[in-house]
């Protein structure tokens, strides 16, 4: 018998959340047929929720994101200034990571290492998160700031200065190292050096000298 789509959906989040106890359980990443043993489903009911393991991890993914995403849309509607809202729009996700690291850094070490190797199921989340970002750097430069730059071009690399703060993995290799101080002094720095006219700077030198 084929799901009403209501059921379906109810079906799916369940055993999302269920994937996400069996990974916190067992320290490892769960496959389909893990999944749908531990679902309580016959195979047919299982795959009518999800028809493979691309629509199982993407279910995970979201309910894992959610937090993410509530986080950055609360910050784009609201009305702050542009350098404390790009700042709020890096830290909202980094603390919501942060956090999850210092509860669990087992569970959480997985959940990155689950990530990066089901990057392209996740590829969705990213390309959101930058199309975001382009709408605050398009009213920042409406304010005055990031002067001549493409919006590509700030995008680019903002997202290098802040990949520390986006990139969940950091934290397993950085921990406390990572703070939201020194992320303020990362977007303060930003707004203030960042323009079309850097100036001849790093670029500049040709040669390298000793200091007189």
């Amino acid at each position: 018998m084929a799901l009403n789509e209501q059921t379906r959906r109810e079906e799916r989040r369940r055993i999302a959340h269920l994937v996400l106890d069996l990974v916190k359980a067992r320290g490892t990443e769960i496959s389909y047929n893990a999944a749908l043993a531990e679902s309580g489903l016959a195979r047919s009911r299982f795959e009518q929720v999800f028809p493979d393991y691309d629509a199982l991890f993407e279910a995970v993914a979201e309910i894992w994101l959610a937090p993410h995403l509530a986080a950055m849309e609360e910050v784009l509607a609201s009305d702050l200034p542009p350098v404390r809202k790009m700042y709020e729009f890096v830290r909202s996700r980094f603390a919501i990571s942060r956090d999850r690291f210092a509860a669990d850094p087992e569970y959480f070490t997985t959940i990155c290492e689950m990530g990066a190797a089901n990057f392209e199921r996740v590829r969705s989340y990213v390309d959101l998160a930058d199309h975001y970002m382009c709408e605050l750097i398009a009213d920042a430069q409406a304010d005055g700031y990031l002067a001549g730059l493409e919006i590509d071009e700030a995008l680019s690399l903002i997202n290098q200065m802040v990949a520390m703060y986006t990139t969940p993995d950091a934290l397993v290799q950085l921990g406390d190292k990572l703070t939201e101080a020194k992320l303020a002094r990362i977007i303060d720095t930003i707004f203030i050096g960042l323009s079309a006219e850097s100036g001849e700077g790093a670029r500049g030198v040709g040669t390298l000298r000793l200091a007189q």
